[in-house]
């Protein structure tokens, strides 16, 4: 093995394991691509100033429905600290204490232990309000396609149970709707 290929395992696994040890809660790349400061209050207010932009948003998936190989999640949004890591609203109710919903184009990308996520914290792309949506989506809740999403364990426990994947729908394939053989 010639010494570059050496170094770049070396470099690739030091990078893995500051990664997977919560040296962050989010790569620095998806901090760079969001519009900064998107609350869900102003993403509800004005989604058609978001369109295609991307926005961090944190949550707690309160609800799921498979179409197809895609996962619709219906998300309580909480709000995000200065980590980028969800916690509850200090209100209850209003805006903050709202909804949204995510796109995971493929559902087997999520690990297996996805469901056990306390809270979650989302890269996603805000999609065209005016686009169709199933009938369970109200057309008051915001939509993002979703290109990263990191996962949190219960209490304080700096991410310790947490599992991190990155998808990113630019390099996914997908089959229009009529094309499944049907």
């Amino acid at each position: 093995m010639g010494l570059i290929a050496l170094m770049t395992r070396l470099l690739t696994g030091l990078t893995f394991l500051t990664f997977m040890t919560g040296c962050g809660a989010l790569p620095s790349r998806y901090i760079q691509q969001a519009e900064p400061g998107v609350t869900l209050t102003s993403l509800a207010a004005a989604p058609e100033t978001y369109q295609g932009k991307t926005v961090i948003l944190g949550g707690v998936v309160v609800d799921q429905q498979q179409q197809g190989p895609r996962l619709w999640l219906h998300v309580k949004n909480r709000p995000l600290d200065k980590d980028y890591r969800p916690h509850r609203p200090t209100i209850n109710e209003g805006p903050e204490a709202g909804y949204y919903w995510m796109i995971v184009p493929d559902a087997s990308l999520l690990p297996p232990k996805w469901k056990q996520w306390a809270r979650i914290t989302v890269v996603g792309r805000v999609t065209d309000q005016k686009e169709p949506r199933p009938t369970m989506v109200p057309a008051s809740e915001p939509v993002l396609g979703l290109v990263f999403m990191r996962g949190w364990a219960m209490g304080n426990a700096q991410g310790k149970g947490a599992w991190e994947e990155s998808v990113d729908a630019s390099y996914l394939l997908s089959v229009p709707d009529g094309l499944h053989g049907e």
